[in-house]
C-alpha cells in the first residue's frame, strides 16, 4: 500500500477526461511538467488498441495522464501509464499516488504500472520503495538514455558531439552517403521493416512486432507530420533507416536499423544528424535517442546493448538515468497472484498464441 509522504497531502481531483478534452489531448499533454511525452500521446494510445489495450484518458487536477487498460482473467483490470504520469519530481509523484490508487480501486483496477521521467537518485529509489511501490522491469527502452540538446545553433550542436561522432558523420558525407526523410509509402515501410527484422535476427527477435503494428504506428504519427521515416543510402543501396517522432519540444528516436556489414562507415551517425536538423526545424529542443545501458554499465562490453550505447554516446557521453518502472499495488491479494503466476502466464500466452508482446 502507498504511504503518503506527510499527513497534509491535498486531495486531488481525479476523473476521466471529457470528449472535448480527449479531442485536444496532445495539446493538454504539452502543459504537463514534463512538456508532453510522445509515449503518452493519443496517437500512441489509439495504436495500442490493436494490442488489446483500451485507452483511458485521466485528468488529475490539471495534469493529463494517459492510461492503457487490459482485463486480466480472475484478477480484474491492469493499468499501464507509458512514461507517465508526466511529472518530473519525486515529491509531486508521491503526493498523487494515494489518489491514483484510490481512483484505480473504484474502477476495478488491481495494479497500476508507472514510469515517469524522474531522474534516478539513491534517495528517489528509496522513497518509492518506502511508499510501497514495486520495482519492475522497464517496458519502454529509455529508462536510461542519451539526450541531445537541440536549442543551440546547428554549428554549436555539431561542436558538442564527441570527436568520434563528428569524424564518423563527416566520413560518411565524404564517401557520398545520402540521408533524407522519405515518403511513408508501402514500399518504404516494407523496406524499413525488412531492415528491422535483419537487425533483430538472432539477438532481439522477441522484441520485433508485426509489420501491421509498425505500419499503424508509423502512419498514425505521420498523419499530423509529427513523425517521419528517414533513409541513408550508400551507392544507391539502403544501409540505415530510422523512424522518429516528436510532441511539442520533445523528440524521440523510435525505431532504427542498419546493415550489419559496415559498407558505409558513419551512415547511421549522418542519418541521426539529418533527423536532428529535421527536429530542430520543427521547434524540438530535446531529442531522446531512446535507450542505452545504465550509466553504471555504459562501458560494460558484456552488456547486450553495449554497441547501441557506444553509438549513442558518440553524440553525448552523458547517460541520463530515470527511476524506471514501478507497480503501484491497488489490491495486494490479486497483485500477489499476478506476480506469482498471472503476469508470466499472460506474457507467455500472448507470445505463443498471438505472437505479440503483452505490453
Amino acid at each position: 500500500m502507498v504511504s503518503a509522504p506527510d499527513a497534509t497531502i491535498e486531495i486531488m481531483n481525479i476523473r476521466f477526461a471529457t470528449q472535448e478534452e480527449i479531442a485536444a489531448w496532445d495539446e493538454l499533454l504539452l502543459r504537463n511538467p514534463d512538456g508532453g511525452n510522445v509515449f503518452q500521446s493519443s496517437r500512441l494510445a489509439e495504436t495500442k488498441r490493436g494490442n488489446s489495450w483500451k485507452p483511458r484518458y485521466l485528468m488529475i487536477d490539471q495534469l493529463a495522464v494517459t492510461a492503457l487498460e487490459k482485463s486480466v482473467s480472475l484478477l480484474g483490470k491492469f493499468w499501464y501509464l507509458p512514461k507517465g504520469p508526466g511529472v518530473n519530481d519525486i515529491s509531486t509523484l508521491l503526493e498523487m499516488l494515494p489518489n491514483i490508487q484510490q481512483f484505480a480501486r473504484t474502477n476495478g483496477v488491481f495494479a497500476v504500472k508507472i514510469e515517469p521521467e524522474i531522474l534516478e537518485t539513491t534517495e528517489s529509489k528509496a522513497q518509492l520503495l518506502k511508499a510501497g511501490l514495486v520495482h519492475t522491469k522497464p517496458v519502454q527502452p529509455n529508462s536510461s538514455t542519451v539526450l541531445i540538446d537541440l536549442s543551440p545553433s546547428l554549428d554549436e550542436i555539431m561542436a558538442s558531439f564527441n570527436q568520434k561522432g563528428r569524424h564518423a558523420l563527416r566520413r560518411a558525407e565524404r564517401d557520398g552517403v545520402i540521408t533524407q526523410p522519405v515518403e511513408l509509402s508501402e514500399d518504404n515501410m516494407r523496406a524499413m521493416y525488412h531492415l528491422l527484422a535483419k537487425t533483430a535476427a538472432g539477438r532481439f527477435e522477441s522484441s520485433l512486432r508485426s509489420y501491421d503494428y509498425y505500419k499503424s504506428f508509423w502512419k498514425n504519427f505521420a498523419e499530423n507530420e509529427h513523425g517521419s521515416l528517414f533513409f541513408a543510402f550508400a551507392s544507391g543501396e539502403l544501409v540505415a533507416a530510422a523512424y522518429c517522432m516528436y510532441l511539442g519540444k520533445n523528440g524521440l528516436y523510435k525505431d532504427g536499423a542498419s546493415v550489419r556489414d559496415k559498407t558505409a562507415y558513419g551512415a547511421s551517425q549522418l542519418l541521426q544528424w539529418e533527423v536532428m536538423k529535421w527536429m530542430k526545424a520543427r521547434g524540438v529542443t530535446r531529442y531522446d535517442l531512446c535507450g542505452a545501458p545504465h550509466s553504471s554499465r555504459i562501458d560494460d562490453t558484456a552488456h547486450p546493448f553495449h554497441g547501441v550505447g557506444r553509438f549513442k554516446t558518440s553524440f553525448n557521453k552523458h547517460v541520463t538515468d530515470y527511476i524506471g518502472c514501478y507497480d503501484l499495488v491497488v489490491d495486494p491479494t490479486k497483485y500477489k497472484l499476478w506476480q506469482k503466476i498471472g503476469q508470466r502466464l499472460a506474457l507467455s500466452l500472448s507470445w505463443r498464441l498471438k505472437h505479440r508482446q503483452w505490453f
